[in-house]
């Protein structure tokens, strides 16, 4: 049996930048660090935090005074910024920059007096985060039947962004069934699927065909390790998702000569490197790394924390 790695795989740009955040306001400030929501969507990642003083909560009424407070990967919605302010935290924001470009060109669009409708996961933290940057004018569609049945304002003075993790194919369709039926529909200047979604969707798409099964590290809750696993699905290949190589089931590979393996962009390496290990005592005798985009985009800290994001090495691809 043999192994193939995807590449890219595993943590994009602006996950390792808000695992950085935490990382460094931990070490700046001291524990305990809030943390609005679960910073990135990985069960590994969440608990290791946690285990070094960050506190994920979902509602800042659970935020003491003159707390530490950090706004997730995903981003919030206005009212929250507003709330944090009111009560004075000191806040550092982790929203992935890719997902604030997003939110930039909703309050553009929205300040141009359009409607906006944004294709995305109902929800979805980040969905939330999005569609919460306007107090109205904004619409939520899944798929194409939502946009069947989508009532506007005006269907010339209308719009569309999506969230960053979706299927570059299911995006695409529903994008296309938006222009069938609002000609005059803007969308963004340049796509809102992030380069790292995209990327690993291509590289599951190069890898998929010439496997027998893929396997996709990744929490259930992630977005964008869901649609790896739909990928490859897609394609015709039998595929699994785990959030660890405990979950990595024997009856799977029975049967089978080449194994896939990626991983979600919250997903750390080495969570792969234990798949591996677990797909060896299994009876995986060679791994090979398949060529693919190296990544090399990397976002800032923000103000107060400077330098580049705090990742332990193992962690990295």
């Amino acid at each position: 049996m043999e192994v193939l790695l995807a590449q890219p795989r595993g943590f994009c740009a602006g996950v390792e930048r808000a695992i950085g955040i935490v990382e460094r306001a931990l070490q700046l400030h001291g524990a305990p660090i809030y943390v609005r929501h679960e910073i990135v969507h990985n069960k590994f990642v969440v608990d290791d935090l946690a285990a070094k003083g960050a506190i994920f909560i979902e509602d800042l009424a659970a935020v003491p005074a003159g707390a530490t407070l950090i706004f997730s990967a995903h981003g919030v919605p206005q009212s929250v910024r507003r709330e944090a302010q009111r009560r004075g935290f000191k806040v550092f924001d982790a929203t992935c920059p890719l997902v604030t470009k997003v939110h930039v060109e909703v309050l553009k669009m929205r300040k141009e007096g359009l409607e906006i409708v944004m294709i995305g996961h109902k929800g979805h933290p980040e969905a939330e985060g999005t569609m919460g940057q306007a107090q109205s004018g904004m619409h939520l569609v899944e798929s194409v039947a939502d946009v069947a049945t989508l009532a506007v304002a005006d269907p010339d003075r209308l719009a569309y962004v999506t969230q960053t993790t979706l299927s570059v194919d299911d995006a695409a369709r529903v994008v296309a069934a938006l222009k069938e039926r609002f000609p005059s529909i803007r969308g963004p200047k340049k796509d809102d699927i992030c380069y790292a979604t995209q990327n690993r969707q291509d590289a599951v798409k190069f890898m998929a065909p010439q496997c027998d099964l893929v396997i996709v590290v990744g929490s259930p809750n992630s977005s964008n390790s869901n649609r790896l696993r739909e990928v490859a699905e897609t394609v015709g290949t039998e595929a699994y998702m785990v959030d660890n190589a405990g979950q990595l089931r024997a009856e799977w590979l029975v049967g089978k000569k080449r194994i896939g393996l990626t991983a979600g962009a919250s997903a750390p390496e080495v969570l792969v490197t234990e798949v591996i290990e677990r797909l060896q005592t299994l009876g995986a005798r060679r791994v090979r790394r398949l060529d693919g985009i190296a990544e090399t985009v990397t976002f800032p800290m923000p103000k107060g924390l400077g330098g580049p994001a705090v990742v332990p090495a193992a962690d990295r691809n």
